[in-house]
């Protein structure tokens, strides 16, 4: 059916102010990835409601190349000696979450609840919103991962919030991100070129998720030879995530939003499970490795590792350790997880009867 520009241009002006108002009703609250969970709902609710918009591909790429470059940013230039430093404890702690997530992700695809790479895929335990955008590229669908990966994303907030509270450990309270603070617009520029043409060049190599792959990439080659000072204001991310959120939000239907409920209890009994044996796997990094119980629980805390570096940068945490912990998984997923979800998602050939 064919739509005139004035009702595009009134769904659009609809779809903005409706993100806008669940973006700050969600900040206001203080959950995670506020910026971009209310671009999801507020295009969800256009897409059931029949006042779909089109996202140009050029929108997209661009948008992903934000969030790649935004990832180098966030990897620390010592994350390799870290590891090297102390690494059975970093490899048992990665590879130990890594393994409970897959085998939950297995069960839940073996119970049919949901397609056995959606599974994998919704139960990874990288970052959330890499994880989305990465499934698509590999298959699975990216409107039933979303739903997993952000829901676990605010369970392990709630969680951690709670165990901070009761451990002496509450994250202090001060103001928000200052939104228009920019040390440098000649490095913004130069962030952005890198964003745009190294997610253009992934897209046109058609590597699978290279419109985020390759500016991580070229993002953390740029930081470690000291080219470049990533810089990237706070309004700019926000307007990525909104275009990732409404391209996500977008894709869902009627149909979609009730798989998404009947599933819901068995994704909700997996995602406190994980928590419950990442909890345990927290415990031995503390009697074995002699960590402090609230680096040891956020380090291996399931969760974005956004949230888990704003709670654990307000606590007596140490901060280096449980970054280099969540990314080195986060990297981790990234090396092994198209792999991984292809092995467990495949199912075994029918017997054939004689």
């Amino acid at each position: 059916m064919l739509v005139s520009p004035v009702q595009t241009a009134s769904r659009w002006a609809g779809l903005v102010l409706l993100s806008l108002v669940l973006a700050w009703g969600l900040e206001a609250v203080h959950l995670p990835a506020a910026f971009l969970l209310g671009p999801i709902l507020a295009a969800i609710v256009m897409a059931v409601g029949n006042a779909r918009v089109s996202i140009p591909r050029w929108g997209a790429t661009s948008a992903q190349g934000i969030v790649g470059v935004m990832v180098a940013a966030a990897l620390p230039t010592t994350l390799f000696q870290e590891i090297l430093l102390d690494w059975p404890v970093f490899l048992g702690g990665i590879v130990s979450t890594l393994l409970v997530s897959s085998a939950l992700g297995w069960v839940l695809a073996r119970s049919r609840a949901l397609p056995g790479n959606t599974a994998i895929w919704g139960s990874a335990p990288g970052a959330a919103t890499v994880m989305t955008l990465m499934s698509d590229s590999y298959g699975a669908d990216m409107r039933l991962v979303a739903f997993m990966q952000y829901l676990r994303v605010v369970c392990c907030a709630l969680a951690t919030t709670a165990v901070a509270h009761l451990s002496g450990n509450a994250p202090a309270g001060g103001g928000g991100q200052d939104w228009w603070l920019v040390t440098s617009w000649a490095n913004v520029g130069l962030t952005m070129a890198l964003a745009l043409g190294s997610a253009t060049l992934g897209a046109v190599a058609r590597v699978p998720g290279g419109t985020l792959l390759v500016p991580i990439i070229a993002g953390v080659a740029a930081k470690m030879v000291g080219l470049l000072e990533i810089t990237l204001p706070v309004p700019l991310l926000a307007f990525a995530y909104a275009i990732i959120g409404w391209s996500i939000g977008l894709r869902f239907s009627r149909d979609v939003l009730r798989h998404a409920a009947r599933v819901f209890p068995r994704v909700f009994a997996s995602i406190m499970v994980l928590i419950l044996l990442s909890s345990g796997l927290a415990g031995l990094l503390v009697l074995f490795a002699g960590v402090d119980p609230m680096t040891a629980y956020l380090a291996t805390s399931p969760g974005g590792a956004d949230s888990i570096a704003i709670i654990a940068s307000s606590t007596h945490a140490d901060l280096p350790f449980v970054m280099t912990m969540q990314v080195g998984r986060f990297l981790l997923v990234l090396l092994v997880g198209p792999a991984l979800a292809r092995l467990l998602s495949s199912s075994p050939r029918p017997t054939a009867v004689l």
